[in-house]
C-alpha cells in the first residue's frame, strides 16, 4: 500500500497544483484518485460508477484548463466526484452528502470551480453555449468553456435543442461526449446505436485531425475556408464510410472517437483542439465503473450500490429480513400483477426501470415495457399517444424528473383527458441527493391543471389499491405519488380494490384538533397522534387520500366542528394541501384557524431523510409541538 506522503494526489489541492507536474505523472495521479473515491464511497455511500469512468478525463480537463477560469460544465453530476476532489475539497470529501456537507452535484454556492448547478441531465450543451456566447460579447476570447456530456444525456431532448443552437451561433464551444453506453441503466435508442457505430471510423478522424493541423500551421486553411469545405468533406467522408456524421451535419466538427481512459492522449488531443474557434465536438469512449472489476461487470448495480467492501466489491446490506419492502418494490410486483389481468396495461419509464422496478415488469412481459431513455418529455407524449389508441400507460418517472415534463403533462395528456397513469416516485425529501432530486413541487404544480387525479397512499396497501383504482375504465389521467425507499407494513400484499375517487378516511376521531394529511408522513401524524391521545388529549386524524378531487364532505365537516385544523404534507406548503383547504374554507365562509405544516418556501439541502425531516419540522417532534401549540 503506498502511503499517504508519498502519494502525488497528497500535493495536489487545486488544479493550478496538478498543472505543475508532467505529463508522465498523470497516469499516476488518475491511480490514486480513483482509489480514493473507490475508498471514500465504500463507507460514504453515493454514486460511484460514473465518477470512475471519467476519472482520466477530469484530470486531462483540468490538467489543459485554467479553470475556475475556464469553464467546464459538467452533465449529470453524479460524474464529478473527482472533479469535487481536484478542486479544493478533498479534505472535506469525507462529508460528502452528509448533512451541512459536501453537496452531492455541482453547485456554484459550493465552489467556483463549480460553474453550473447540475443533478439531472441534458442541460449541459446549453448552459455552456450561453457562457460562451457570453465570454465573447464580454470581449473574453481567451476564456473557454467545455460542456461534458454522457452518461446517457445525449437522448435528451434539451440536448439537440442545445446542439441545434450551437450550429447556427456564433460560439467556440467545446462539446465532450463521454460515450459510455449507459445512463443509470444500459442506454437505449438510435442514438445509442449511432455512437456505438461512430466507434468504427477512427482511423479516418485521426486521420483528417492531423492534416487539419499541419494546413493550419501552413496558413493553408483557416476558419474561413475550413466552412467553406465542411459541407464537402462530410459529403466525401458519409460516401467513404457509408455512414452520416450526425455532428459535422449541423457544421460542428467532430473529433473522434477516442479512449477515454489515456489520459495522455486525452490531454495532446485537448491542447490540440482547445485554441480552435468554432464549435467542436470531442467524442470519447469509456466505462462506467472503470478500475473497479464489479462495477466494470454490472455498472447498474454500481451506480449508486450503499455501502461495500473496497477490496472485495462485496455490498453490505442492511439485517433484518422483516423490513417492509421499499414503495418501489410493491409498485413493480403490483404493476406485473395489474398487466397479467389487464393486457391494454403497458409500463413506461425514462432510463430508471431498475430504480423504479419496472424490471420486473420488462422481465417477465418485455413487450409490455418501454424504457424511452431520458427523455421525460418524450416518456409523457408517448404514453399520451398510446392512450389515446386505447392502451393504459403506467408512466413511471421520479417526481423531481417530472419537472422536465409539466407542459408535455398539461398540452399531451390533460387537455386531451387521456388515461395515462402517472406514477410519480421519489416524492418527499429524498435524503442525500438534495435539493435537484427531493419531489417538493409535484402536489402544487399539478394541482391547477384541469382532469388530472392526484393522489398519494399512505402505506403499501394504499398504493396496491391507488394503482387498481387508477386502471380502471372511464378513468383519465391519474397521478400517483409516494416517496423513496421502504413502506411501514411488512405484510404488504393485499386484495386489490378500488378507493372512491376523492374520498379520505377518518383514522382517528377526535374533538380538539382535526388533522389532515396525505401520503406517507400519516403515519408520522397517526403515530404522535395515537401518542397524545394516551395523555388525554383528544385530536381528529383524517387521511385525504387525494389532493384532486378533495373530499369536500370531509373538508365542511371539519370546518363546521373544529375550531383549528392542521394540515400536514411532505410537498411545499404553498399551493398543496393546505392551499387547497384555506381556500375551501373561504369559499365557504368557514373560519376554523389553519395551520400548514410542510416543505418551506426554500431549497432543502441534503442529509438523511430523518434529519432533513427534522429540519423542516416534519417529523414526530415537529408535528407534535405543532399541536401543543394549538392546545
Amino acid at each position: 500500500m503506498e502511503k499517504e506522503a508519498e502519494k502525488l494526489l497528497t500535493n495536489i489541492t487545486f488544479p493550478a497544483d496538478l498543472r505543475k507536474l508532467p505529463v508522465k505523472d498523470l497516469p499516476r495521479v488518475c491511480d490514486e484518485l480513483r482509489q480514493t473515491i473507490i475508498e471514500q464511497l465504500a463507507d460514504n455511500p453515493g454514486h460511484f460508477a460514473s465518477s470512475l469512468g471519467v476519472v482520466e478525463l477530469t484530470v486531462a480537463l483540468h490538467y489543459v484548463f485554467d479553470t475556475p477560469y475556464d469553464r467546464i460544465v459538467w452533465d449529470v453530476g453524479h460524474q464529478a466526484s473527482g472533479h469535487k476532489i481536484l478542486t479544493g475539497r478533498r479534505a472535506q470529501f469525507s462529508t460528502y452528502r452528509h448533512l451541512h456537507g459536501l453537496r452531492p452535484f455541482p453547485s456554484p454556492e459550493e465552489s467556483e470551480y463549480d460553474t453550473f448547478a447540475c443533478g439531472h441531465a441534458s442541460n449541459s450543451i446549453s448552459a455552456a453555449l450561453g457562457m460562451s456566447v457570453a465570454a465573447l460579447k464580454k470581449g473574453e476570447e481567451n476564456r473557454h468553456v467545455v460542456a461534458v456530456i454522457g452518461d446517457g444525456s445525449m437522448s435528451g431532448g434539451l440536448a439537440f435543442e442545445g446542439l441545434n443552437n450551437v450550429s447556427v451561433t456564433p460560439n467556440n464551444l467545446l462539446i465532450i461526449l463521454n460515450d459510455n453506453n449507459m445512463s443509470i441503466d444500459h442506454s437505449v435508442g438510435g442514438m445509442k446505436d449511432y455512437l456505438h457505430k461512430l466507434h468504427r471510423s477512427t482511423f479516418y478522424n485521426k486521420m483528417r485531425f492531423r492534416m487539419a493541423q499541419g494546413l493550419f500551421k501552413l496558413g493553408i486553411l483557416n476558419d474561413e475556408r475550413r466552412k467553406r469545405i465542411l459541407r464537402f468533406n462530410n459529403s466525401l467522408k458519409s460516401l467513404l464510410l457509408n455512414q452520416q456524421n450526425i455532428f459535422e451535419g449541423m457544421n460542428i466538427r467532430y473529433f473522434g472517437p477516442s479512449d477515454g481512459h489515456n489520459v495522455v492522449e486525452l490531454v495532446a488531443t485537448l491542447q490540440s483542439i482547445r485554441d480552435m474557434t468554432g464549435p467542436r465536438l470531442l467524442h470519447i469512449h469509456t466505462v462506467k465503473g472503470k478500475g473497479f472489476l464489479p462495477a466494470e461487470k454490472d455498472a447498474v448495480e454500481w451506480h449508486a450500490p450503499g455501502r461495500f467492501d473496497p477490496v472485495t466489491g462485496e455490498q453490505i446490506k442492511p439485517c433484518g429480513e422483516s423490513l417492509p419492502p421499499k414503495y418501489q418494490e410493491v409498485f413493480g410486483e403490483t404493476l406485473l400483477e395489474l398487466a397479467r389481468q389487464n393486457d391494454r396495461i403497458i409500463g413506461v419509464t425514462p432510463a430508471m426501470p431498475t430504480g423504479c422496478s419496472m424490471n420486473i415488469l420488462m422481465k417477465a412481459m418485455p413487450d409490455r415495457a418501454f424504457d424511452v431513455g431520458i427523455a421525460e418529455g418524450h416518456a409523457v407524449t408517448f404514453s399520451g399517444g398510446m392512450a389515446k389508441e386505447g392502451l393504459i400507460p403506467f408512466c413511471n418517472i421520479y417526481s423531481s424528473f417530472a419537472q422536465r415534463a409539466y407542459d408535455h403533462i398539461i398540452h399531451d395528456v390533460a387537455l386531451n383527458n387521456l388515461h395515462v397513469v402517472f406514477c410519480l416516485d421519489r416524492a418527499g425529501l429524498v435524503g442525500e441527493d438534495g435539493p435537484t432530486h427531493h419531489g417538493a413541487f409535484d402536489l402544487a404544480a399539478l394541482r391547477p391543471i384541469p382532469n388530472l387525479t392526484i393522489a398519494s397512499p399512505m402505506n403499501e396497501h394504499e398504493l396496491r389499491r391507488l394503482m387498481f383504482t387508477a386502471q380502471l375504465p372511464e378513468q383519465g389521467p391519474f397521478v400517483i405519488r409516494y416517496p423513496r425507499g421502504r413502506g411501514v407494513l411488512t405484510e404488504w400484499k393485499c386484495p386489490l380494490e378500488e378507493i372512491p375517487v376523492g374520498r379520505g378516511r377518518c383514522l382517528h376521531e377526535g374533538s380538539e384538533v382535526a388533522v389532515l394529511s396525505i401520503g406517507p408522513v400519516g403515519n408520522t401524524v397517526e403515530a404522535v397522534v395515537a401518542e397524545m391521545e394516551k395523555e388525554g388529549r383528544r385530536i381528529a386524524h383524517y387521511d385525504m387520500r387525494f389532493l384532486k378531487p378533495i373530499d369536500e364532505g370531509i373538508l365542511d365537516y371539519v370546518g363546521h366542528h373544529f375550531a383549528h385544523i392542521v394540515t400536514v404534507e411532505d410537498g411545499v406548503v404553498r399551493g398543496g394541501l393546505g392551499s387547497a383547504v384555506l381556500e375551501y374554507m373561504a369559499d365557504h365562509d368557514l373560519h376554523p384557524t389553519v395551520q400548514r405544516l410542510g416543505l418551506p418556501d426554500k431549497f432543502v439541502e441534503h442529509g438523511t431523510p430523518a434529519e432533513l425531516y427534522h429540519i423542516v419540522e416534519l417529523d414526530a417532534e415537529g408535528i407534535r409541538s405543532a399541536l401543543n401549540r394549538l392546545l
